[in-house]
C-alpha cells in the first residue's frame, strides 16, 4: 500500500469545549505523538516533527510486527507507566544515544501507545474519510489486535462527559481535544481543538534573573518548600509586562540576599535565556506568587508558568510541595468512561 508523506494533525488552543453538535471529545494524553506506518515487515514510529523513535522504543515495534495485518497507519501517543505514574521523565529518558541503555529500559518499563485515529489499514486509504469512518475502522482494528501494549484511547460525544474528564481532580488528564466527526484527516494543521487542564500554586519567589540590559527583572525564580523546609527551586515565571519590569526591579532590591534557595538550586545557561543572563540573584523569602501551570515533572513545572497575582496574605511557609499534581495515574485513567458509540 503506497500512503502519502505525512505529518500529525494538530490541535488549537481554546479556552472552552464546544457546545454544537457534530464534534467527538477525547482525552488529551501526556506522551509523546507519534505516528505509526506498518507496510510488510518494516515498522516505523515518526514523531509530530518527522524523526524517527523506533530505535528508542523497542518494544512497540516488536508490538506492532506481531499484529496480523500487514499494512496500516495509525496515530496515537507513546506512553510510558513507571508505579503509579505515566511518567513523561521517563519517556524523556529513552531519547537516550546508547542501543543497550535503551534495550534495558525498555525491558524494565515497557512502554503503551494509546491510538485514537487510524489513517490506513490494508490496502484502504482512510485520511481522506470522516472521522466517524476512521473511528469505526480503528475500533474493529483494535478488537482484532489490541492488548496491553497497544490500547485504545476513550471517546465520547457527550459534552457532559467531556466536561466531566476536563474538571477530574489529579492529574488524570493533559485535558480534552475536541475533532469534528464529518471532517476528514487534515495533516498538520490544527484542524482539532484542545482545552488544556491548569492548575495553580502559591509559590515562593526565592530569586530572579536580570534582563539582558541588567535595568530589569527578565524572570523570577519560583520555590517550595518539601517536609524538612528546605526551599527548592521548581520552575520560573516570565510572565511580566515590560512596562513593569524596571519598577519590579526597584521592588526588589531591598530583599536581594543569599541563600535564595536551601534545597535545590536554579541552574546556568538554559534553553529560555539562549545561555544568555544564567546568573541568578538570591532573594530572600518573603515574597509568594500564584501561578498557573500546566505539568510537573520531577518535582519541577515542565514549562514556564503564568504569574496570576501576588500574594501578600500568604506566609511563604506555607507554600509546600503538596501542591504539585503530578503526572497522569493509570488508576485515575481507568476511572474514565468507557469509549461511547
Amino acid at each position: 500500500m503506497a500512503t502519502p508523506d505525512l505529518s500529525p494533525m494538530e490541535a488549537k488552543l481554546v479556552a472552552a469545549l464546544p457546545e454544537e453538535p457534530g464534534w467527538q471529545f477525547e482525552p488529551k494524553w501526556d506522551g509523546f505523538r507519534a505516528l505509526v506506518f506498518r507496510r510488510g515487515d518494516a515498522v516505523e514510529i515518526l514523531s509530530k516533527s518527522g524523526k524517527p523513535l523506533d530505535r528508542y522504543f523497542p518494544e512497540i515495534v516488536a508490538t506492532i510486527a506481531a499484529v496480523d495485518c500487514p499494512d496500516f497507519v495509525l496515530d496515537g501517543e507513546l506512553l510510558l507507566p513507571v508505579g503509579d505514574v505515566l511518567s513523561f521523565d521517563a519517556l524523556q529518558a529513552r531519547l537516550h544515544p546508547a542501543p543497550s541503555r535503551i534495550r534495558r529500559l525498555s525491558q524494565e518499563t515497557p512502554a503503551q501507545l494509546m491510538l485514537f485515529d487510524c489513517l490506513a489499514i490494508d490496502d484502504e486509504l482512510l485520511f481522506c474519510a470522516p472521522l466517524h469512518e476512521r473511528r469505526a475502522a480503528l475500533e474493529g482494528f483494535h478488537q482484532a489486535h489490541g492488548g496491553p501494549s497497544l490500547l485504545l484511547s476513550h471517546r465520547t460525544q457527550d459534552l457532559d462527559i467531556a466536561r466531566t474528564w476536563l474538571a477530574q481532580g489529579g492529574g488524570a488528564l493533559d485535558g480534552v481535544v475536541a475533532k469534528r466527526l464529518d471532517e476528514p484527516y487534515r495533516p498538520g494543521e490544527r484542524a482539532m481543538l484542545k482545552v488544556k487542564q491548569h492548575r495553580t500554586a502559591d509559590c515562593v519567589v526565592g530569586g530572579f534573573r536580570h534582563t539582558q540590559e541588567g535595568d530589569g527583572i527578565a524572570s523570577l525564580l519560583l520555590g517550595l518548600y518539601d517536609d524538612a523546609g528546605l526551599l527548592h527551586h521548581v520552575g520560573f515565571t516570565s510572565a511580566i509586562a515590560a512596562a513593569e519590569r524596571r519598577a519590579l526591579l526597584r521592588k526588589l532590591g531591598p530583599l536581594i540576599a543569599p541563600p535564595g534557595f536551601t534545597g535545590k538550586a536554579p541552574g546556568g545557561p538554559s534553553r529560555w535565556n539562549n545561555g544568555a543572563g544564567s546568573e541568578w540573584v538570591p532573594l530572600r523569602s518573603e515574597l509568594v506568587v500564584e501561578v498557573l501551570y500546566d505539568q510537573v515533572t520531577g518535582d519541577r513545572f515542565r514549562h514556564g508558568t503564568k504569574l496570576l497575582r501576588w500574594r501578600p496574605d500568604k506566609a511563604p511557609a506555607q507554600c509546600g510541595m503538596e501542591q504539585l499534581v503530578h503526572e497522569v495515574r493509570p488508576a485515575e485513567v481507568s476511572t474514565l468512561s468507557e469509549p461511547a458509540a
